[in-house]
């Protein structure tokens, strides 16, 4: 024994085993099926068969028909060597090298010109895998090497490419047919000469059937069995996601997905059949991420309509690319904003126009609406609220928490990002936003996706449950205007939370929606940045995002999210959203966060002393003894009153103030607010042109009138909500705004002309 086992050594050494075989890349669904396979290296179709798709019927027949003493023998069959050497000698029977199952695999993995001294090699290198690797395993490699004609190789790329299924799916007919075929790769072709391989079936079913190897009622029927066949192309679903699962995993012949193949092959057809509806209005693709919201497993990746179009750049994978997320980050921030006790469901957010330190947004249809509730604000998916929150919020804030989220783009340019990210200004993935909208339907908590088998992952607390299902709430209305034409009369509605985006210049769409099993994100646009006019997330998204959920989550079970235990119910007043103070009459329910949403009183309207005639007010220091009444004016924000007297809209304005009272009233605080120009900012203008430069302000609501100064030289009056146009000299400039009350506020800009 010790002498062998030195032989054997020294075999090792002198004698190294060859390396493994090159395997084509197999990705598999979650049922084991192969998704999508690839060419070896060498541009083979070598699909490793694993143990358990060796079935007993496939061993038996190989085992059978090639060494019958394959389980008793050490490699080498000296029997079978005295036999075939006297058939050779005496030129009696068949010329035969006596191979067994493992010495053909030692000639496949190293393949030699067919001499006695390459057969003792042949001999040594058997003796040396006997050693090596089990008796399972040297039949495995047998099975994964065999020849089936042309670059196919492996009896699971023959399975696959010509029956269209694993090994261990076959037929009796069907395995005996891959039995039979190593042997005359050449003769026996399937597709070519299915003839001669049915009548060669035939003849080994009936040897097999005799030898007692299978029931005869098996055989009786396997004889039965038709042979029309053909070679079919490897499968290639999921290419996208498959291609980089090989790329990550470059050394691996089994890569297994948590892709449902089901799942993805329908939703590529969906996609792919939504999109060619598309292509007339200059849409050519689009993108699509169906994740468990459980397990947090990618049950469906489609990165692209058609792989296979070139001229749409098919090949690019719109999951992972980096595009602007329009309006889809708004939930995550009023998620945030309700957290921080910023915010209610129902409080009441300015919708006006507002200069945010030099910024100007403006909602989608350029309308205002004064002011509106968050929901409101929410569902209809409004700018101007979105953009005053984060501004509250802080954008390092906002950042932070999508830095925790996995977004790359933003990580990378934290730094330079404004109030503008809400509305799309950064760079986002249909990768992250997806999985920003499973940590929403997972009551707020964070972790990556998974595309493989599902293992633990570190998880993070992004928002509350409370904040998730507050949002949640708010994003499963229907009276929205992101709805799709007809979509609300439909049958076919699903009940899910979504929210829908546009890019600017109308460049993506995006719709992306979840329910309690399943969370879906959707792209639209085109892969080299075009922009469509027809392009937006409602009308060209969102079908696609409910035909996807209808398909795919048909039978999801029929739960909703419930309202968690730290969530309660308060009255607020109707009119703000904030807890009613003494003259909120009118009342309504909402939804708070005990300890952490604001307690701050109403204050929508004020007391004011009016004189007998209602032609003035007084202030505390000038009303007199008698003759006035109080009486309740509307407490507006200037920047709401400025809008609804610009707008013309009607409300109970306060009347002068007393024109005998001398008194400055009020703080700084309640100064004039210059809308513009914007402080500390440059301004370049065309002096041939002549181009002026735009004063306005916001006031509080009791001022008529307001008083412009340049360089502390009047300039003129003029009414509170009108709009000055000067022509600046070139330099820095001190602007400054008066009130009727006395109250004053300056801005400094600088001023260059151009020639």
């Amino acid at each position: 024994m010790l002498a062998g086992l030195l032989v054997l050594l020294g075999l090792d050494w002198w004698f190294p085993l060859p390396p493994a075989p090159l395997y084509s890349p197999v990705v598999l669904a979650q049922d084991g099926t192969v998704l999508h396979a690839y060419l070896n290296p060498t541009q083979k179709w070598r699909m490793k068969t694993e143990l358990r798709e060796i079935t007993p019927v496939l061993r038996k027949a190989i085992i059978e028909k090639e060494d019958r003493w394959f389980l008793w023998h050490f490699g080498v069959n000296p029997v079978a060597l005295v036999q075939a050497a006297g058939r050779n000698l005496f030129g009696r029977g068949r010329t035969t090298g006596a191979s067994t199952i493992t010495m053909q695999v030692a000639r496949l993995l190293e393949p030699k010109e067919r001499t006695f001294s390459n057969k003792l090699l042949e001999m040594a290198r058997a003796a040396q895998l006997e050693v090596h690797y089990s008796k399972d395993e040297i039949l495995q490699l047998y099975l994964n090497l065999v020849p089936y004609g042309g670059n196919v190789e492996g009896v699971k790329a023959a399975a696959l490419l010509y029956f269209q299924q694993p090994p261990d799916y076959l037929s009796l007919a069907q395995t005996v047919t891959l039995a039979i075929i190593p042997n005359r790769p050449r003769g026996l072709v399937l597709g070519r000469n299915n003839a001669a391989v049915l009548q060669e079936r035939n003849r080994w079913l009936r040897r097999f059937g005799a030898a007692g190897l299978f029931p005869a009622p098996a055989v009786a029927d396997a004889l039965l069995e038709p042979l029309e066949v053909q070679r079919h192309a490897a499968p290639t679903l999921a290419p996208h996601l498959s291609r980089r699962l090989v790329r990550q995993f470059p050394r691996q012949a089994i890569i297994r997905s948590s892709l449902h193949r089901a799942k993805q092959h329908k939703a590529e057809d969906l996609t792919h059949n939504y999109v060619r509806r598309l292509q007339e209005l200059g849409i050519t693709q689009a993108a699509v991420l169906v994740v468990n919201n459980r397990t947090r497993q990618v049950e469906a990746y489609v990165g692209s309509a058609d792989f296979r179009d070139y001229g749409g750049q098919g090949q690019n994978d719109g999951v992972v690319a980096v595009r602007s997320p329009g309006s889809t980050l708004k939930p995550f921030l009023y998620a945030l904003a309700l957290d921080r006790g910023l915010v209610t469901p129902k409080q009441m957010l300015p919708d006006v126009p507002t200069n945010f330190q030099g910024y100007r947004p403006e909602n989608y249809d350029k309308h205002c609406n004064g002011e509106v509730t968050l929901e409101r604000a929410l569902a209809y998916s409004l700018n101007i609220p979105a953009v005053r929150v984060l501004n509250q919020l802080g954008v390092p804030t906002f950042t932070d928490k999508l830095r925790q989220a996995g977004f790359a783009n933003v990580t990378r340019n934290r730094s330079q990002l404004g109030l503008s990210s809400i509305l799309g200004g950064c760079g986002a993935s249909l990768e992250e936003l997806t999985n920003l909208y499973v940590t929403l339907a997972d009551s707020g908590q964070y972790a990556p996706l998974q595309y493989r088998a599902p293992h633990p992952q570190a998880s993070n607390q992004l928002v509350s449950p409370a904040a998730a299902f507050l949002t949640t709430d708010i994003l499963a209305q229907l009276t929205r205007p992101d709805l799709p034409l007809g979509a609300a009369s439909s049958m076919r509605l699903p009940k899910i939370a979504w929210k829908t985006g546009t890019s600017y210049g109308r460049r993506d769409a995006w719709s992306i929606g979840y329910n309690k099993q399943y969370t879906i994100g959707v792209w639209v646009g085109n892969f080299s940045g075009q922009g469509s006019p027809a392009l937006s997330g409602a009308e060209v998204a969102t079908p696609l995002l409910f035909d996807l959920f209808n398909a795919l989550a048909y039978n999801s079970p029929n739960n909703w999210f419930v309202p968690p235990a730290a969530l309660d119910f308060r009255l607020v007043c109707a009119a703000s959203g904030l807890v009613p103070g003494e003259n909120c009459p009118n009342q309504v329910i909402d939804y708070f966060l005990p300890t952490i949403s604001s307690g701050q009183r109403c204050q929508h309207v004020r007391e004011v002393l009016v004189s007998a005639d209602g032609s003035f007010t007084y202030c505390r220091a000038c009303a007199p003894a008698a003759g006035y009444r109080r009486e309740w004016y509307p407490n507006l924000l200037p920047e709401v009153a400025a809008y609804k007297e610009a707008q013309g809209i009607p409300y109970r304005r306060l009347p002068p103030h007393n024109p005998q009272c001398q008194l400055v009233r009020g703080g700084p605080e309640r100064a004039p607010n210059i809308t513009s120009p914007t402080a500390n900012t440059e301004y370049v203008l065309n002096r041939h042109e002549q181009q002026q430069l735009l004063l306005t302000c916001t006031t509080d609501n009791e001022v008529r009138q307001v008083f412009w100064y340049v360089n502390d030289k009047f300039l003129r009056a003029a009414a509170a909500a009108e709009r000055v146009f000067i022509q600046p000299p070139p330099g820095p400039l001190k602007i400054s705004c008066a009130d009727d009350h006395g109250r004053n506020t300056n801005v400094l800009v600088t001023v260059t002309e151009l020639d």
